[in-house]
Parts: structure tokens; sequence; C-alpha cells
């Protein structure tokens, strides 16, 4: 059986894979032809393995393979697939992307945090909004979520559950140990960058922080996940 990792970019999707592979030896191929994060980070920290086969082999196979995808829930998910569905307040995620995105000129920030505000596209990565409401809709038992600040805040206990509901067969590693974000950083500092919830709030400028909710998917998924909507943003000056 297949298990998506699922995540819009920068939600916590690496640093889940590596709690997976801590503390249950769960390793993700992806469903890219190339892991970036493996390539930059290492493959053993990640946790990654190569797809044993085609999507339909591993779909049937008795197996958990679990697959990590920033897509959109797309034709190449069945509708009885499991998938562990983290989300991340979407401020955030889209803030921690054009930073990565911007990594080699800060000068670019703004222009890469706006680009990806307005993406749109109905494939692949699309919006923040249309890939959160994609997996969490229509809701389904499968389709279990997992919030970025409760695995931040207590990794085992938050993933026990998930992973007692999408693969229970599988148990707990002996001793099992999962790396603090400071470790994480001395092994990569730009990449496990701040790793806190709110980073929007000095990081978002009052223009594209008013953009973000201007766009009605985003809005519906922010409502969706209990993120409200500041009261006076729609008066922010532009």
């Amino acid at each position: 059986m297949i298990v998506w990792v699922a995540s819009f970019p920068r939600s916590g999707n690496t640093f889940l894979r590596i709690v997976l592979r801590r503390l249950y030896g769960i390793r993700t191929s992806t469903v890219y032809d190339v892991d970036g994060v493996a390539e930059r980070l290492g493959k053993d920290l990640v946790g990654f393995t190569d797809r044993p086969g085609s999507l339909s082999d591993m779909r049937a196979s008795n197996q958990a393979h679990f697959v990590k995808t920033h897509r959109q829930r797309d034709a190449d998910v069945d509708e009885d697939d499991r998938a562990i569905c983290l989300v991340r307040d979407g401020r955030d995620a889209l803030v921690s992307w054009a930073r990565q995105a911007s990594e080699e000129d800060p000068d670019i920030y703004q222009a890469e945090l706006r680009s990806k505000i307005l993406r749109g596209s109905a494939v692949g990565t699309g919006s923040w909004g249309t890939n959160v409401l994609s997996w969490l809709r229509p809701p389904a038992p499968h389709r279990v979520v997992l919030r970025y600040e409760d695995l931040i805040r207590d990794p085992q206990a938050a993933v026990n559950p998930i992973i007692a509901t999408v693969a229970p067969a599988l148990g707990l590693l002996p001793q099992a140990a999962i790396p603090s974000l400071d470790e994480l950083r001395r092994h990569d500092a730009l990449f496990f960058r701040r790793g806190r919830t709110g980073s929007h709030q000095d990081e978002l400028p009052v223009e594209l922080h008013q953009l973000f909710w201007s766009q009605a998917d985003n809005q519906a998924a922010m409502n969706l996940l209990g993120y409200p909507k500041p009261d006076d943003c729609e008066t922010w000056p532009l």
C-alpha cells in the first residue's frame, strides 16, 4: 500500500520524514525523479529510499510504502490511498519557502514571496490554499491531518496515533531518539531556519499579508484549519 506524506512546501515535511525514520525506521521515497532535499541534507538523515517500483506496484504490495509529495491530490493518488496530510499556517509556509528560494540573493525575497502567494496552477504544487483543500476535502479517515505546531511541540506524541491509523503494523524502534532543531541547524542552518509558528509576524509585509488573504482558496483553507483572519485586514494600507 501507499502512504502519502503530503504537504505544501516548507510545512515540515523533511522534519516529519526524519521523525518517521528515527521512531519507526520508515524510509520515504518521493513522487519526484530527484529528491533535492535528500541530496542536500544526506539520504540517511532524511530517510530516503528509491521507489521500489511503479505507484501501481507499490499500491498492490502488502508492505507500506511512504511517498513524499508537495503536489496537490491528483490523478496519481487513488481515493483509497492512505495519507499523512501535514499542514502549517499558510503565511508561515510561504514566508519560509520564499526565504529558501532567495538564499543566494536575499534582495529577491519579497518578489519570491509575491510570486508564491499568486501561484495558481491546477496541477503540481499549486497555491497554498488549493493544495491544502485538495488533501483535506472531502475528509476521509484514511487521510489523517497532522499540524505543524503539534509536530514540532512533541514529535512522538503527534506521530504515534497517526501511524497507528495509517500503518498499524509498525512499531516503535527501541531507544528511538529524535534530533533537536538545534542539532539539525548545526547540520544546515539555512534549511532548518527558524522552525517555529508565527514566523510570518515579522517577515510578511503588510501588503503581501493582505494579498494572501485576498485569495479565496487561502481564506477557505485558513478557515478550515482554524487560523483566524485579522479583523482589520481589509483596512491595512497598501
